[in-house]
């Protein structure tokens, strides 16, 4: 009795595709229907998301649907459980691919977010180590000027000189700095 029934759902499937190859939406309907369910518990048996396997559950009744013309009568659930499974396997790699790069990309943030203010230290520290190796009479107005962001009558006030000795000093600073500094000091 039960082979019977399963030649008769063969036949009404076969009756069913001609009539959705002939442009009957009905037809194609009562496809959806009859084999949402046994797909969307193929698909998430793979994918293991109830969300994600109603989305490629509808795509798969798409794809079906687009593919019907090449369809030639070798078992219609076989065939959309074919296309299914294939189809949800593409999707779970993807996601796999997708989670991988993800997982790479906060690895290699993680790594410049720990090397980072390790460089910067040793950066802070090789410019400090070269500028204690300015004379004492140029360090203290050029940690004024550059460091501190001091206006020139600002140093002049402090260091109680004239603001033409506060000049004459960071020019000479600044020439004692081209003479003895080279920028592959500081790479």
């Amino acid at each position: 009795m039960k082979a019977d029934r399963k030649g008769e759902s063969e036949i009404q499937d076969e009756a069913l595709i001609a009539k959705v190859k002939k442009g009957n939406e009905h037809a194609f309907r009562l496809l959806i229907e009859k084999y949402r369910d046994y797909l969307f518990k193929t698909v998430y048996s793979i994918i293991r998301n109830e969300k994600d396997a109603e989305d490629i559950t509808q795509e798969v009744f798409v794809r079906m649907y687009l593919s019907l013309p090449q369809y030639q009568s070798q078992g219609f659930k076989a065939w959309i459980t074919r296309i299914a499974v294939n189809y949800a396997i593409d999707v779970k790699r993807k996601m796999q691919r997708k989670r991988e790069e993800m997982l790479e990309v906060i690895e290699v943030e993680a790594n410049e977010s720990v090397e980072l203010p390790i460089i910067q230290k040793e950066e802070r520290e090789r410019i400090r180590q070269r500028l204690e190796a300015i004379p004492p009479n140029y360090r203290e107005v050029i940690y004024a000027y550059y460091i501190d962001e001091k206006s020139y009558q600002q140093i002049a006030k402090e260091q109680n000189i004239e603001v033409k000795t506060v000049e004459t000093k960071l020019y000479r600073a600044r020439n004692w700095l081209r003479k003895n500094w080279k920028e592959e000091d500081f790479r």
